[in-house]
């Protein structure tokens, strides 16, 4: 897709979790080779490597890109998780695990050559200084920052800093056709992992995740305590596409629905060393109903908590077979502002079960196995997946649970057809987000008499818009066909509309009408009965 979007914010779309192996020191060249390769140790090999080509070699190499290339290479070899992060991601990785970042607040888009204001964060510097969705920013501090090919990294650059430092922005208002400068302070601005949290029915609260971050929990807390306020009895925890983040944060997660003394996983070290995490009595949803979703792209601390659930025979897992992603990292610092996060224990859920897929072929066959699940069938159908009977484990209840690839779901949910995922893929990618965007600029005053409880009950996308986007997907090379999708495509756009007038929790509320996830546990809910006693009872089918 030709048209990209850009955030102030990084946003994390998958979850790198990375390892690696420090190679230092400085070698003494009065040492001849023949010392080198008949007394030291390996890494001292390496080491009188680099130094050689810095010092000898004929021609000017930059030796720190070798460095990396052989770090990565030696990484490549242990496992798919332990990851070289060189200095000039660290921060990204930083701010995007720490759960926040120092800007001024604003979601964009490179439109065209031009920062374009997508909406503001909430009480963020921007929105305090009166910047409004379809603001052009042309300036920072004096320094143009329009024009062709301008690097996104050089923007975000400009308008990120130090706290309580101030830029002085030169702003286009397309609608008004003025041009203003206005100072704002730049803050701490969040980076959220919780998408959206909202009442599903009258008594199912609904929160989606979307990464294991320092914040997350707390972020998690406050979504909770909000809808038990609003009268949650019952929980769906949607964790699709989740790709995991800090093991320390899933057990709180996951303590929150166990009782005091339930085991939530143990890690085991290359010596043999056992380390147990046990449920405490701080969890304020323990004995109520709730709802995991996972799909293939769940990894990690999603599968912790799904793990660790399931084999305590607590709520329903929903959906299809996750990653399988069941090692542990550590990061560790290489002294030059570079990292790895070294694979340090592997992590097994109550029962037992090591849910880590097989990457004894390598890092590239690992990473294609989830398009062998595509073509063998099981992403349509739950008895495609093939688990060997010695991967078998027992909960304490009796239900029979697998390791070994994944965490396999007790409630399937098939995959769309092809053209269904390629809707969700223009949804992903801000293919559809960036129509919008497109269709507000044009005249945003058309949508200022709706509120967001009216535009959630009341807007209906017209044939108008429809056929708008027909013709700007096929512009661009989009084919489907559309009208045999209308009705899906139509409650996408009215979402995203929703996501850029007012906020992600309406966008989500929107979706969730024709979610085929949500409404499983829609139709799972409806067969649970309770009788006087309290005890639960199901229907027939």
């Amino acid at each position: 897709m030709k048209n990209k979007m850009y955030y102030i914010w990084p946003i994390i779309v998958a979850s790198v979790l990375a390892i690696g192996v420090f190679i230092g020191g400085k070698l003494n060249f009065n040492d001849s080779p023949e010392k080198l390769f008949s007394t030291n140790s390996k890494k001292d090999k390496l080491n009188r490597l680099i130094d050689y080509i810095d010092y000898e070699y004929v021609d000017d190499i930059n030796t720190d890109s070798i460095v990396d290339v052989t770090v990565n290479n030696i990484l490549n070899k242990l496992d798919p998780h332990s990851v070289y992060i060189p200095k000039r991601e660290m921060a990204e990785v930083n701010e995007n695990m720490k759960g926040d970042f120092v800007g001024i607040g604003i979601n964009f888009y490179m439109y065209h050559d031009t920062i374009s204001v997508i909406r503001t964060v909430e009480n963020g510097p921007s929105a305090l200084k009166g910047i409004q969705a379809g603001d052009r920013i042309l300036k920072a501090d004096g320094k143009e920052l329009f024009g062709n090919n301008f690097p996104s990294g050089i923007v975000v650059d400009k308008l990120k800093g130090k706290k309580g430092t101030t830029v002085n922005l030169e702003v286009y208002r397309k609608k008004e056709n003025k041009i203003f400068n206005v100072a704002i302070q730049r803050n701490t601005i969040p980076l959220k992992s919780v998408d959206a949290y909202y009442m599903l029915t009258k008594d199912i609260g609904y929160i989606k995740i979307n990464r294991f971050a320092e914040s997350t929990y707390k972020e998690f807390k406050i979504a909770l305590n909000e809808l038990q306020k609003q009268g949650a009895k019952k929980l769906t925890l949607d964790l699709r596409d989740n790709p995991g983040g800090y093991l320390g944060i899933a057990e709180q997660m996951a303590d929150e629905f166990l009782q005091d003394g339930k085991l939530i996983l143990f890690t085991k070290n290359k010596s043999g060393k056992i380390e147990n995490a046990y449920a405490t009595r701080k969890g304020s949803f323990e004995d109520k109903p709730v709802y995991i979703l996972i799909n293939e792209r769940s990894a990690s601390a999603s599968e912790i908590i799904a793990g660790a659930l399931q084999d305590n025979d607590i709520g329903t897992i929903v959906g299809r077979r996750s990653f399988g992603k069941g090692l542990v990292q550590r990061e560790m610092d290489l002294g030059d502002g570079s990292a790895v996060r070294l694979t340090i224990s592997r992590y097994y859920t109550p029962t037992g079960r090591s849910i880590q897929r097989d990457y004894k072929n390598g890092n590239k066959d690992y990473y294609q196995e989830l398009m062998k699940r595509y073509s063998n069938g099981e992403m349509s159908e739950v008895d495609s997946i093939k688990v060997a009977d010695s991967l078998k484990y027992t909960t304490p209840k009796g239900k029979i649970v697998y390791g070994g690839g994944g965490i396999i779901p007790d409630e399937f949910v098939p995959i769309g057809d092809n053209e269904e995922e390629a809707i969700q893929d223009l949804d992903s990618y801000g293919f559809i987000s960036y129509f919008i965007f497109e269709h507000l600029d044009e005249d945003r005053t058309k949508y200022n008499f709706y509120g967001r409880q009216e535009y959630i009950n009341d807007f209906k996308v017209d044939d108008t818009l429809f056929n708008s986007f027909i013709a700007y997907s096929q512009k661009n090379n989009i084919t489907l066909d559309f009208y045999k999708y209308e009705l899906s495509l139509k409650r996408y756009l009215k979402a995203t509309l929703a996501d850029q007038l007012f906020d992600a929790n309406t966008y989500a509320k929107i979706k969730s009408k024709s979610d085929p996830m949500l409404l499983k546990v829609l139709e799972l809910d409806t067969q649970i009965l309770t009788n006087n006693n309290g005890d639960k009872i199901t229907t027939e089918d």
